[in-house]
């Protein structure tokens, strides 16, 4: 079989278009294809499909191919522009590429098969691509895609934000809580970062949500308040970040506790941070006898463990009007106790209050988005390469099970 013939196959070309020539450079260890198409033939306009004759040719362009061994290989031509009475002058289509790609189709579905299996990095050096080309294939995947489905609204949404680096660099995470996917990435954690995501979304589908599972987080407040309509009663402050609160206020007063007992030559508390940490069921057992020893000290650390597990049940009961007296006994608790790091904890979650109760009437947290935490890790590694390269959010849906 001919070089030219069998990229002809290889190409899937169809009439007018047909190989004019291979070019087979050893010095570079690289193909060049060129193609050509037949004279007197219409194309298609690419926005209404009518058939017209040639107006012109751009300059050549090339695009790059599957591997021929340890030969790249090129392909190359001048492609035809038409003059619509609609739509002016329009650069026809082709089957070989996509519309402003630098790859044959066949060299992208290859490259998102190895994208798959492997890290952008990874990737980057099988296919022998730069890393803004690697993402841009995957980008471009992911829109076809979101094009390929049907758009459904989201009720129920998730807002996370994940380090990605150290030095606090950040991604903004959405999900959706009904169907346990990820919505939507963005970089940063600013006002603006969750602002792209919701302006992707139609009036209908912003009027669609009903609920939002966050952090205590201003610029994600702001942002939904500007985009979702009441959104007040639809913020739900996620159980998560409410205790961890908490366990900083426990972990703080440990931490003062420890230095004072330590002036005085008294190492009760050394080695004990996690201990304080654990909630009550979840403390292992071999932990359980010293833990036993340090709560009969009676020490501060332990009356600031005992209100942070009192602070456990506001979550437990079935009705808000039951929870709000219980936070009210918790709360005087908290406030008298004594120990400044809770009482500032308790203060800060009081100002809050109005969107920790919204959870009686959504019962949502973002504990559902643990099931997607290895796609999370997956983006985690992914982003955290080009935090530095590129500031664009990127919308996408995958699932667990993917």
């Amino acid at each position: 079989m001919r070089l030219t013939d069998l990229f002809q196959a290889e190409l899937r070309l169809e009439s007018p278009w047909k190989v004019k020539e291979v070019h087979v450079s050893q010095e570079k260890r690289e193909i060049d294809v060129w193609l050509t198409h037949r004279s007197g033939v219409c194309f298609a306009c690419p926005e209404c499909g009518a058939q017209l004759p040639v107006y012109d040719h751009v300059a050549a362009r090339s695009w790059r191919h599957l591997d021929c061994g340890s030969f790249q290989t090129y392909v190359h031509a001048r492609l035809p522009r038409v003059n619509c009475l609609l739509h002016r002058v329009r650069q026809a289509a082709v089957s070989w590429a996509l519309p402003h790609a630098h790859f044959t189709v066949p060299f992208e579905r290859r490259a998102i098969d190895v994208l798959l299996e492997t890290d952008v990095l990874g990737a980057t050096r099988l296919l022998s691509i730069s890393w803004d080309e690697a993402w841009g294939l995957m980008e471009r995947a992911v829109a076809r895609g979101q094009r390929a489905q049907e758009r459904q609204p989201i009720r129920r949404l998730g807002i996370d934000e994940k380090a990605i680096a150290k030095g606090h660099v950040y991604f903004t995470l959405v999900n959706d809580l009904d169907r346990g996917t990820v919505a939507f990435v963005s970089y940063d954690r600013k006002q603006e970062s969750l602002e792209e995501y919701y302006r992707t979304l139609s009036a209908e589908e912003l009027a669609a949500i009903e609920a939002v599972a966050m952090d205590m987080w201003d610029p994600y407040i702001a942002a939904t308040k500007a985009y979702v309509a009441d959104a007040a009663s639809k913020i739900v402050f996620d159980r998560y970040h409410v205790m961890t609160q908490m366990l900083k206020a426990v972990d703080a007063v440990r931490k003062r506790e420890h230095r004072a007992l330590r002036a005085a030559g008294d190492d009760s508390l050394l080695g004990s941070k996690y201990l304080w940490l654990y909630s009550e069921e979840n403390l292992p057992e071999y932990h359980e006898e010293r833990f036993d020893q340090l709560q009969r000290l009676h020490l501060k650390t332990g009356r600031a463990w005992a209100i942070k597990e009192s602070l456990r049940d506001l979550w437990r009961y079935q009705r808000r009007g039951w929870a709000e007296r219980h936070w009210r006994r918790w709360y005087f608790w908290a406030t008298h106790s004594r120990l400044p790091e809770v009482v500032k904890a308790a203060r800060t979650l009081e100002r809050h209050l109005p969107n920790i109760l919204t959870y009686f009437a959504h019962r949502i947290t973002n504990a559902a988005s643990e099931g997607l935490n290895s796609k999370i890790q997956t983006v985690k590694k992914t982003l955290a390469a080009s935090a530095t390269a590129s500031t664009s959010g990127l919308r996408f849906t995958s699932t667990a099970a993917d």
